[in-house]
C-alpha cells in the first residue's frame, strides 16, 4: 500500500466546462503546487508524467472511469510517480467535492485540506466563455504546454491560444504570456450530442428514485440557465424527514450523477415540497 508524507492536497471544484483546467495553472503558481491531477493525468512541472487522458476514450462513460481512476494499473502508476518526489503539494480537479474526495481515496492520498471553487477564482464572464467553448465548439483544455500534448496525444490536439495577463511589477504593469492548450476529446469528435427536456426529466426521476424510493417526484420543470440547466422538482416527502441537510444531499446527488454520467452542466436543483406523507420514522439519507 502506498502512502505519502508529508503531503498537502488541494482541490479545485466546478461544473464541467467552467475553466478549471486553465485556472489550475494559476493556482499551482499561487500555492507552489507541484502536481496537478486532471482527467486521468498526473502533471508535474508542465509535463505529463503518468496516467492517460480521459479525453482519448471513445465514449463519455469510459472517459468518466478514467477520470475517476477506476483501473488499478492506472492508480499504481500514479502512486509510483508520486513516491519518488520529495515535495508533494497536489491539486486535484473535479466537478464536485465528492468526486475529488473519491479520487484522493483511490490514489491513497489525504483528503483535500483546501477546497477552492471555480467561482472564487474566475469571473462570471470567463466561466460563461468557457462553457460556450465547451458546448458549442467541443473544445477542452489540458493544463500543459501544447508541445507536450502534441508529443503525447497528437490525435486530440486542436490548437494553442496565447493569453496575456498583466502583473504589477515594482514600477508599472508587465505582461506575462500563458498558453491555453485546446483539445477535442475522441468521444466528442464524432457528433454533437443534445438532450431533450423529456430525456433529462426521466434521468432526474430516476435519480430521485435511486436516492430514496420513499420520495415521490410529481413534477419536473427544466430551464436553461447561464451556466447550465436549472431544475425544479415538486416532491412528496415522508413526514418526519430532516429537511435542511437531507434535502441538500438529494440536490447534490442529482447534480453529481447527471454531470458525471452525461457531461451536462447543472446550474442548480430546487425542490418544492408539496406534501408530507405519513410515515413511520423514515429519514432522507442515502
Amino acid at each position: 500500500m502506498f502512502f505519502f508524507r508529508p503531503i498537502k492536497v488541494y482541490a479545485l471544484v466546478g461544473a464541467s466546462g467552467t475553466g478549471k483546467s486553465f485556472q489550475a495553472k494559476f493556482l499551482a503558481q499561487k500555492y507552489h503546487i507541484d502536481f496537478i491531477i486532471d482527467d486521468g493525468l498526473l502533471i508535474y512541472n508542465n509535463r505529463i508524467v503518468a496516467g492517460h487522458s480521459a479525453k482519448t476514450e471513445k465514449t463519455f462513460l469510459a472517459a468518466v472511469k478514467v477520470a475517476l481512476f477506476d483501473e488499478k494499473s492506472q492508480r499504481d502508476e500514479i502512486a509510483r510517480n508520486l513516491q519518488g518526489k520529495k515535495s508533494k503539494r497536489i491539486l486535484i480537479l473535479g466537478t464536485s467535492e465528492k468526486m475529488v474526495n473519491k479520487i484522493a481515496v483511490r490514489l491513497q492520498l489525504p483528503q483535500p485540506g483546501k477546497i477552492i471553487k471555480i467561482e472564487d477564482i474566475s469571473t462570471q464572464t470567463d466561466i460563461e466563455k468557457a462553457i460556450r467553448m465547451r458546448r458549442i465548439e467541443g473544445k477542452h483544455v489540458i493544463p500543459v504546454p501544447s508541445a507536450e500534448i502534441k508529443k503525447s496525444y497528437p490525435q486530440i490536439f486542436y490548437d494553442a491560444v496565447r493569453i496575456f495577463k498583466w502583473k504589477k511589477v515594482p514600477v508599472n504593469l508587465a505582461p506575462t504570456m500563458y498558453e491555453k492548450s485546446l483539445v477535442r476529446p475522441v468521444y466528442s469528435q464524432r457528433s454533437t450530442i443534445t438532450i431533450s427536456e423529456e430525456a433529462l426529466s426521466l434521468m432526474v426521476f430516476q435519480c430521485v428514485d435511486d436516492y430514496n424510493q420513499s420520495i415521490t417526484s410529481k413534477k419536473i420543470i427544466i430551464k436553461e440557465g447561464t451556466l447550465g440547466y436549472r431544475i425544479v422538482i415538486t416532491v412528496d416527502i415522508p413526514f418526519g424527514t430532516q429537511l435542511d441537510e437531507s434535502v441538500q444531499k438529494l440536490q447534490q446527488y442529482i447534480i453529481d450523477h447527471i454531470e458525471h454520467y452525461t457531461s451536462i452542466p447543472i446550474e442548480e436543483v430546487n425542490l418544492i415540497i408539496d406534501k408530507l406523507i405519513p410515515s413511520a420514522s423514515i429519514t432522507l439519507d442515502a
